[in-house]
């Protein structure tokens, strides 16, 4: 088993199908840890799906003992039953890691697309490219909700470590990125 300096796992919460996926950082390289999904129509009764959902995130995180957790806030639908059962979901995760000793952190479904793809309304399709391109994997899942939490924990690395911006310094404006930088300035 490899050690990573930070393991991100990422949720995408639902009632129905639970997307969860973990990606390793060691030495500034992404690495693919898993990414699968926890089906759950099978059952019936709400609260028992909700039982499952606090077990399976439970042994991820004992399993795999990430070092930051993120997760899918419910976009806004008209449907007002759906966004119940999906916030009671998502509510159950938080708490499993929470309780784990694990800090939350949130992401809209458009920041999640726009951090992996560059763009906020990217679909389904174009973030599991660009999630193949990041963590070098070819497979492609039986279920997009496995490809969506994975987008979530990348969008996590992205967010918290700002890659593009290591090794810059400390810039307060243009004119002093340009002063440490010259090579990077093109002149007309």
């Amino acid at each position: 088993m490899q050690s990573f300096s930070k393991i991100i796992l990422g949720i995408d919460p639902g009632t129905v199908v639970m997307g969860y996926g973990l990606i390793g950082i060691q030495q500034q390289k992404l690495h693919l840890i898993e990414m699968d999904v926890l089906k759950l129509a099978k059952h019936k009764d709400i609260y028992l799906r909700l039982q499952l959902i606090h077990e399976k995130v439970k042994e991820i995180i004992e399993h795999h003992h990430p070092t930051d957790f993120a997760i899918e806030a419910p976009f806004f639908g008209k449907n007002v039953q759906s966004m119940l059962k999906l916030g009671r979901a998502q509510g159950v995760a938080i708490a499993t890691a929470m309780s784990s000793g694990l800090s939350v952190t949130e992401y809209s479904p458009k920041k999640v697309k726009q951090s992996v793809t560059g763009n906020g309304n990217a679909d389904k399709e174009q973030v599991w490219q660009m999630l193949q391109q990041h963590l070098q994997f070819k497979a492609k899942p039986k279920y997009f909700d496995a490809t969506d939490a994975l987008s979530v924990a990348l969008c996590h690395h992205f967010q918290t470590s700002k890659p593009l911006l290591k090794g810059l310094g400390k810039v307060k404006n243009w004119e002093d990125f340009v002063k440490q930088n010259p090579a990077r300035v093109k002149k007309k």
